[in-house]
C-alpha cells in the first residue's frame, strides 16, 4: 500500500474511452487507489451517441458531470494525448476539487488554441481530408507505435472509433484565467517521427512551474509500460 489512497481521473485520448485503461485497474487496486476511466461522449462503449455537434466542450462537459455526480474532492486529474485538452479545460471549472494535473503525453493549451494549432499545416490538412472522404465529420484513428505487441494491436483495433473533427477544431477558453494548480508532465521519450509532444516537453522542462518527468515508452503507456507508468503516477503524486 502506498502512503495514502488517492482518486485518479482520466481524461482519455482521441479514438480511445475508457477500456484502453484497462491494465492500470488492478495496479492502482493494489496501491490502494481509485481509477476513475470515463467515457467520453461519441466513443467507446458511447460510440452509438456520436454525432457531428461533438466537440471539445462536449467533452470536459462529461468530465465536469463526473466529477459532479461522484462527487470527486481533491483528486488527481490525468489528461493523456488529446485528453490534455480536456483535462485543461476540466480544471479550469473546477479548481477547486482538482488537487494536481498530469499531462501524460499530452497537448498542454493555453487559452484560445485548439489542438490542431499545434500541428504542422500538412498534418491538419491530411486530418481535415481524412475526415471530408469519410463521413464528412470524423477523422479515423493514428496507426499504433510500433512497439505495441501485436495482442494489443488487435485489442485496440477492434475497439478504437473515428474522432469527431470539431473535438480537434474546437479552441479551448478558459473562463478563470490561467492554471495555477500543481502540474506534472510525463514525456513518452519513444518518439514517432512527427514529434508533435516534443515541443510540450521542452516547454514544460524549461517552466519552474512544472515538474517534468520521463517514460521509456511510446506515445500510450497506459497500454505497452503499465508498471512504469504507474510507477511515475505514484511518485508525483505521493
Amino acid at each position: 500500500m502506498s502512503s495514502s489512497p488517492k482518486t485518479f481521473l482520466v481524461c482519455h485520448g482521441a479514438w480511445s474511452a475508457g477500456w484502453a485503461w484497462r491494465k492500470m485497474h488492478p495496479l492502482m487496486n493494489e496501491a490502494g487507489h481509485r481509477l476513475l476511466t470515463p467515457t467520453y461522449t461519441g466513443l467507446g462503449e458511447r460510440a452509438h451517441l456520436a454525432h457531428p455537434a461533438i466537440d471539445l466542450d462536449t467533452h470536459i462537459t462529461d468530465m465536469l458531470q463526473v466529477i459532479k455526480y461522484e462527487d470527486l474532492r481533491d483528486f488527481v486529474l490525468v489528461g493523456h494525448s488529446y485528453g490534455g485538452m480536456v483535462a485543461t479545460g476540466v480544471a479550469d471549472r473546477a479548481r477547486d476539487n482538482v488537487k494536481q494535473l498530469i499531462y501524460i503525453d499530452a497537448f498542454v493549451p493555453a487559452d484560445g488554441q485548439s489542438l490542431l494549432d499545434f500541428l504542422p499545416e500538412s498534418e491538419q490538412n491530411r486530418m481535415r481530408d481524412l475526415a471530408r472522404s469519410g463521413d464528412g465529420w470524423r477523422v479515423p484513428p493514428n496507426p499504433t507505435p510500433p512497439d505495441t505487441s501485436p495482442e494489443d494491436v488487435a485489442w485496440l483495433n477492434e475497439r478504437r472509433v473515428h474522432t469527431p473533427l470539431k473535438c480537434f477544431e474546437t479552441k479551448l477558453k478558459l473562463e478563470r484565467g490561467p492554471l495555477t494548480l500543481p502540474r506534472s508532465y510525463i514525456y513518452a521519450t519513444r518518439t514517432p517521427p512527427l514529434n508533435v509532444f516534443g515541443q510540450f516537453s521542452k516547454m514544460t522542462k524549461s517552466d519552474p512551474a512544472w515538474r517534468h518527468f520521463e517514460v521509456d515508452a511510446s506515445h500510450s503507456p497506459n497500454v505497452t509500460a503499465p508498471e512504469a507508468l504507474m510507477a511515475l503516477l505514484e511518485k508525483i503524486s505521493a
